[in-house]
């Protein structure tokens, strides 16, 4: 009997015979936390005085950059001299090379077909669309991987969305995540492995695959990988990474659930206030005005999400105030260079640094009480983005740039433009 994603490369890394249910010990590839680094460090100072692997622990600072308060610059001031004091090469601190820690593990190659990746933040699934197995753990577990190298895992089960089809113009891969999250629920994945494969899965981008792999949480997913394939190897390739072992199922693998969908019924829409999976298409909303659009998030903030959004508004006038944050300073440049930013900005774009900001409801835009945001994150909970009252549509680039310049919610129609 063949075995799915999970079974094999925990099996792997564990270095015996598992499958799903089986609880198995195994040492992290790497391991990636951000400003939580400032608590995580207090537990370790506990446990040891030198972390096992300093070469293996990644840091990020993108939750509240720049400091907004004093207690968060504190908070920094904390991690850097831990970083300092432990040696940790892997710090991306606010300069050029810094960014949101999922966009960082993908850009970065520390993420890769075959590795085994814990992070202590819930979307640390993004990672899967490099074809590595992603998780989020706790804060106490991470500071116990940092003293002793190894943390204990549950296999688990899978669940198989097998892909076909194109999507439509208008149509994009967040579009397809929303639908499959309302499709599953909330809960619908609890603790299990999701598998992306099938010929759509193939045509998606790894910026694409990143939005869907990000919101594997969403369905409360233990965690979520895409099959990795020669554009994985190639981004791999530009970053002298070499000898990666990717590992897939076997064709005879055993799932508790396999769904087929195919991309040319999917549709543009959102995810309505207050939860995920509360899902409508566009076109089957009533008029909704709009207070404030959000393009970034670790869902959205990538080159390809920028490039729609200023096709889009390019020489025209947003009608309500609109925060771009970029998923991380190298795609802020590849932006700039491109001439997405001048575009952004001309069409009354505010451009923030980048980071989380206003996803949290840390800076950089929360919400006040009773106000209507559409944004490219990935949650809409009471108080996620600020004030509990305020009210969050959940969308694509694409509806959230259309969504900017009516005012209202609104889907992108290309043939418009022709």
């Amino acid at each position: 009997m063949g075995k799915t994603f999970a079974e094999k490369i925990l099996s792997l890394k564990s270095g015996r015979d598992v499958c799903a249910g089986d609880l198995v010990t195994v040492t992290p590839d790497y391991c990636i936390s951000h400003e939580n680094c400032a608590s995580i460090s207090q537990t370790f100072a506990k446990l040891a005085d030198r972390v096992w692997d300093p070469n293996k622990i990644v840091i990020t600072l993108d939750h509240t950059v720049p400091a907004p308060t004093a207690d968060y610059a504190n908070n920094h001031a904390i991690i850097r001299h831990f970083v300092k004091e432990q040696g940790i090469p892997n710090f991306y601190d606010m300069n050029r090379h810094g960014g949101i820690c999922h966009q960082i593990m993908c850009q970065e190659a520390y993420s890769a077909p075959g590795r085994l990746i814990v992070g202590t933040d819930s979307h640390t699934c993004t990672s899967g669309a490099m074809g590595a197995f992603a998780v989020g753990i706790g804060r106490s577990e991470m500071a116990s991987v940092w003293a002793c190298g190894e943390i204990w895992l549950k296999v688990p089960e899978t669940i198989r969305v097998y892909v076909t089809g194109a999507l439509r113009c208008g149509a994009s891969a967040k579009d397809f995540i929303l639908y499959l999250v309302a499709r599953l629920g909330a809960g619908g994945a609890s603790y299990k492995c999701i598998e992306f494969c099938g010929p759509g899965i193939a045509d998606f981008s790894i910026a694409e695959r990143m939005t869907i792999c990000n919101m594997g949480v969403e369905m409360d997913a233990k965690a979520a990988v895409c099959k990795p394939d020669e554009k994985v190897f190639a981004a791999l390739k530009a970053r002298e990474i070499c000898g990666i072992q990717p590992v897939w199922a076997d064709e005879d693998a055993v799932y508790c659930e396999t769904i087929e969908i195919s991309l040319a019924d999917i549709v543009p829409a959102v995810a309505k206030p207050d939860r995920v999976d509360h899902y409508a298409p566009v076109d089957s909303l009533g008029p909704t005005a709009i207070d404030q659009a959000f393009l970034g998030a670790c869902t959205n903030g990538r080159l390809e999400d920028l490039r729609i959004a200023a096709r889009i508004l390019r020489g025209r006038q947003v009608a309500v105030r609109t925060i771009v944050m970029p998923a991380s300073c190298k795609v802020l440049e590849d932006a700039l260079r491109e001439g997405i930013v001048a575009d952004l900005v001309a069409a009354g774009c505010t451009l923030m640094p980048p980071g989380c900001g206003p996803c949290v409801g840390a800076c950089g835009g929360v919400l006040a009480d009773g106000e209507v945001c559409i944004a490219s994150s990935n949650r809409n909970f009471p108080g996620r983005m600020g004030s509990k009252k305020a009210k969050i549509y959940l969308a694509s680039p694409a509806t959230v740039a259309a969504s900017a310049l009516a005012g209202e919610i609104t889907a992108w129609k290309p043939e418009e433009e022709a």
